[in-house]
């Protein structure tokens, strides 16, 4: 199959919130020895800037001029131009064969215990690739940082398509696993009272539930709201992940209710419940750099100190997989029935059979709507919902197959309670069949149930959900 074509847009990349850091790179090179006089978008100089960099003359604040000028360049060249940067820097800037060559013979000529440990240390230096210290070079940068987190969510992208750009997508995505570990990282309660620009970016970065207003944002920063985010000192103006948190009496069961600006405002001190009910990644670029495990029990610990009535830390949780999930296992024939599931069925199915009628009617955006329907399909979408998060696994690795299941039992959480009709908008039905899932933290028993999962695969679940699923041949769903 033909590649794509990669777009000609700068949009994508640098937009117009990169017009200051153009110029702030821009003013360096200006004041700095370097000669500008070719096109900086040639293969042939881009290769010999490379070098430049990597050839540290003139100490480091020449150095700084040179990753300053070629940064610039990136960011001003076109998406052809930048995907050919990339795979320069890729194909032809990796480890020294030779070096690694000499480095492994003198591991094994080594005499004694200070050799063995010096050559060990050589060998690590000459695996590193040559690009990983022009990507340092370019994180002393000022917001050189934000820079490389903005190229590898290009990267990301970009490997879809070549995948040839991998090595360079995973050097960068562990050089900023580094720069990016959490304790850099300060953890920043947000209200309504914070920079409008900021507010702005927490509608922008939703990933689980729409901000419709201004309206719905400020409902969702209410005196019985709570949002936190991460920031890094190096991108102070850029959540990296954000929690919100709703204080409530009992487990709340449907998101609509939650995000209902109608609703009356619970005192905070009259909750004894705090839901999670959407943590967003707001860089793309940090995916696969984990932020969520550690900003939940922090954010516990906080509210824990702020409202001692709080007694229970649960999430209202989407099951985005679950849809997709059943109707593999409708069309495949692995979903099946029981006698008393068919037996309700029947009357609405007329001719057609049961389980048919039942991935035929799933197709329709609308089915929930029809109160008989709606009926008798809930005891079947529980069930297999809750098969589906306790048994259907990652192909290879042994863990929970939906993705906000896995975050949340790595975290040491437990499934506590299904919610039918817990999300009733569009995305809700067509993801989840509107369906909704409580994650429950216990504080005495997190770091228990991380262990059972993380190294036993063992899904810790309320005898309520254990009991929705039935009785199942679990060896199917390996």
């Amino acid at each position: 199959m033909a590649k794509k074509s990669v777009s000609n847009s700068k949009e994508g990349f640098i937009g117009s919130t990169w017009a200051g850091l153009q110029s702030a790179w821009r003013e360096i090179v200006r004041v700095s020895t370097r000669a500008n006089t070719s096109d900086d978008s040639d293969p042939d100089t881009i290769r010999s800037q490379i070098r430049a960099c990597l050839d540290q003359k003139g100490g480091e604040v020449s150095a700084r001029n040179r990753a300053a000028g070629l940064a610039r360049s990136y960011l001003e060249f076109s998406a052809e131009e930048r995907l050919e940067f990339l795979k320069i820097l890729n194909n032809e800037f990796g480890a020294n064969g030779d070096l690694i060559a000499s480095a492994i013979d003198a591991l094994k000529t080594a005499e004694n215990e200070a050799e063995t440990e010096l050559s060990r240390y050589r060998l690590r230096r000459a695996l590193e690739p040559a690009r990983v210290q022009l990507l340092r070079e370019f994180n002393t940068l000022h917001s050189g940082p934000r820079f490389l987190v903005e190229l590898r969510r290009e990267l990301i992208d970009l490997v879809k398509e070549y995948p040839e750009l991998s090595a360079l997508e995973r050097d960068l995505k562990e050089l900023l696993r580094s720069w990016f570990d959490v304790g850099f990282l300060d953890l920043t309660s947000i209200n309504w009272n914070s920079p409008a620009s900021l507010l702005e970016k927490l509608g922008r970065y939703e990933a689980v539930h729409k901000v419709r207003s201004w309206r719905d944002l400020k409902n969702r920063l209410d005196t019985d709201r709570r949002c936190f985010a991460f920031f890094h000192p190096c991108m102070p103006n850029e959540p990296l992940i954000f929690i919100e948190v709703a204080l409530v009496k009992g487990l709340a069961v449907q998101i609509q209710d939650l995000l209902d600006e109608k609703m009356p405002v619970l005192e905070p001190d009259e909750a004894d419940t705090a839901i999670f009910y959407s943590i967003s990644n707001a860089q793309r670029g940090l995916v696969g750099v984990s932020f969520g495990n550690f900003l939940i029990k922090q954010v516990v610990d906080l509210l824990r100190r702020e409202l001692p009535n709080l007694k229970r830390f649960s999430t209202l949780s989407p099951i985005p997989g679950y849809v997709k999930w059943l109707e593999s296992e409708l069309e495949s024939g692995r979903a099946s029935l029981s006698p008393s599931e068919s037996k309700a069925l029947k009357p609405i199915a007329g001719e057609e059979k049961p389980i048919e009628f039942v991935a035929n009617a799933l197709k329709s955006p609308n089915w929930h709507r029809d109160d008989a329907l709606r009926g008798v399909l809930k005891p079947v979408l529980l069930r297999y919902c809750a098969l589906y998060l306790q048994q259907a696994k990652r192909t290879g690795r042994g863990t929970a197959a939906d993705p906000v299941a896995h975050f949340h039992l790595n975290n040491g959480a437990r499934m506590e309670q299904l919610n039918w009709m817990g999300d009733t908008s569009p995305k809700g039905i067509q993801e989840s069949a509107g369906i909704m899932i409580n994650y429950l933290y216990r504080l005495d028993r997190i770091e228990s149930y991380h262990e059972d999962y993380n190294s036993n695969g063992k899904i810790n679940a309320s005898k309520g959900v254990v009991a929705l699923q039935g009785k199942v041949d679990s060896s199917k769903y390996q």
